[in-house]
This record gives C-alpha cells, structure tokens and sequence, in this order.
C-alpha cells in the first residue's frame, strides 16, 4: 500500500475506534434488570406468551362458504 492509502485507513480506523468509544455503555447486571422488567411488563401483551384470538389470527384455516 501506498503512504495515502495507508493514512487512509488508519483514519477510518480512528474515526471507527472513536465512534465506539463514544457509544453509551452499561452492566450486563444492569442490562439484565431492564430486560427482565420489560419482559414482564409486556408479558400480558406477547402472543406467543397470551395466544392469538382465532378472530384476530391471519393464518386460521379459512371457512368454507355454504348457502344450505
């Protein structure tokens, strides 16, 4: 490589490197906590957890149509 295509790349690698520094971290302990509550604040609301009501649900077998 070139000097230039070198400088180049160590300063996307900085400009990468700051980007990552800068991004907000917490504790995994942490992180878990606010999972767990969300979970469980939203559980009453997740069809997988609650069920889909057959009236609501797109992929319910279609009914067949007779007029007798």
């Amino acid at each position: 490589q070139s000097g230039g295509q070198t400088a180049a790349c160590l300063e996307r690698a900085v400009k990468q490197l700051r980007l990552e520094a800068s991004v907000r971290r917490i504790k995994v302990s942490q992180a878990a906590v606010e999972l767990r509550n969300f979970c469980l604040q939203n559980a009453s609301k997740d069809p997988l957890l609650v069920g889909v009501p057959s009236s609501d649900n797109p992929f319910r077998p279609p009914k067949s149509c007779s007029l007798f």
